[in-house]
């Protein structure tokens, strides 16, 4: 064999060489590639699974504020009860009074260490959002828009409505 003969042989080694230099390059890339689109879904999952976790506590701290909603809506008309029997007992004095106005006050505060505030909007202006005006009369010494009287007191269970308060309203002139 001549020294020409293998002169071909060693420009294909060169090219098989370089075609293999070329597929490992493009197969790098692709696995870089490949890592990148990991990373990014990882981060991806990762911020979806932080913010289900912030959803779910969320969700469980409002059930929490909310749980006890139905009890204290159904204890509303004992309230209004009581409201309305010391109401009527007016300064009277006597062990009736003094009990009921005990038990109020006792019922009272542990609807309040559960979340629950009474509106009690007497001489305030009137909020549509907490008051609901059953009618209205001149405003005489009243300010007008002030609420002049309340039927019925309104609540709130941990800051959100649970029941408006009912309210004759000072018209305005």
């Amino acid at each position: 064999m001549s020294p020409e003969q293998h002169q071909p042989d060693a420009d294909a080694s060169i090219d098989l060489s370089a075609l293999d230099n070329d597929i490992l390059a493009i197969e790098l890339d692709q696995l870089r590639a490949t890592i990148v689109a990991l990373r990014e879904e990882s981060l991806r999952e990762r911020a979806e699974l932080d913010n289900q976790r912030k959803r779910l506590a969320r969700d469980v701290e409002m059930a929490r504020k909310f749980a006890n909603e139905r009890l204290l809506s159904e204890l509303l008309p004992v309230l209004d009860s009581l409201d309305a029997g010391l109401a009527a007992a007016g300064d009277q004095s006597g062990p009736l009074r003094d009990g009921l106005d005990l038990t109020y006050k006792q019922l009272l505060k542990v609807a309040g260490d559960n979340g629950l505030q009474v509106i009690d909007p007497a001489g305030e202006p009137f909020n549509p959002e907490r008051h609901q005006a059953i009618s209205q009369v001149p405003a005489g010494a009243a300010a007008p828009g002030s609420v002049v009287q309340v039927f019925q007191k309104g609540y709130l269970l941990n800051e959100r409505l649970l029941r408006p308060a009912l309210v004759v309203v000072a018209a305005s002139d």
